[in-house]
């Protein structure tokens, strides 16, 4: 019994081992690829959003206005407001990049992607949608829009990396979540009063790109 432990404890060792490879050739070519991007904006969102749905539509107006702005637009590369965006993007004839991410169902990437690249690991690729983003439009959706949004919050307020735009769009959506961080977390001093000011909520799709430019403005 012993000699089948030990035997099962190095087969996990070796393929941690093997693993580091493969997370360090992610974030190899997540840097090579993404490098060469001057300014983009990653833009979160619900995959299950439908082409006829309303924040659909906005989603690629905000991605066409910013990229006649000079931004490329990154995406999870999936469907949904991912896929408005990139085709806001295309429209615009801007640059569209799509981090895909492999799924257990597979998720694959919408026909307006101009770059791709596909990740096994989600952390490398939010490693991604941050260093390479002057700017967080955050898009209606679920759990993995909440997971983008929160820890670019603390990143930001931690101070680990430099503070910028994060864009609400939709109050009616989020007033929920804002209103509980007001009268919960706020309340109970888990934030401080000043962290009610890492982002911004907007309705407008021109007040989007106001918002990120007005940003940078102050900082030249």
């Amino acid at each position: 019994m012993e000699k089948v432990k030990r035997t099962i404890r190095d087969d996990f060792t070796q393929e941690d081992t093997w693993r580091m490879f493969r997370i360090m050739a992610e974030f190899v070519e997540g840097f090579e690829v993404l490098s060469k991007v001057e300014k983009a904006v990653s833009i979160f969102g619900s995959a299950r959003s439908k082409p006829d749905n309303k924040y659909y539509k906005l989603t690629e107006e905000i991605a066409y206005l910013l990229a006649k702005e000079g931004y490329a637009i990154i995406t999870g590369s999936g469907p949904g407001i991912m896929e408005a965006a990139n085709k806001g993007a295309r429209r615009a004839k801007g640059h569209s990049i799509g981090l895909n991410i492999q799924l257990p169902m597979e998720q694959k990437a919408n026909s307006y992607v101009d770059t791709l690249l596909n990740f096994h690991y989600f952390f490398v690729r939010k490693v991604m949608f941050v260093k390479y983003a002057k700017a967080f439009v955050i898009i209606p959706g679920g759990y993995g829009t909440l997971d983008e949004l929160t820890e670019a919050l603390n990143l930001i307020q931690t101070h680990r990396i430099p503070s910028f735009p994060v864009v609400l769009f939709g109050s009616a959506y989020w007033k929920g979540f804002t209103d509980w961080l007001r009268s919960e977390v706020l309340r109970e001093k888990n934030i401080s009063p000043d962290d009610m000011f890492l982002f911004k909520t907007t309705d407008s799709p021109k007040e989007v790109v106001k918002i990120i430019n007005r940003f940078y403005n102050h900082k030249r």
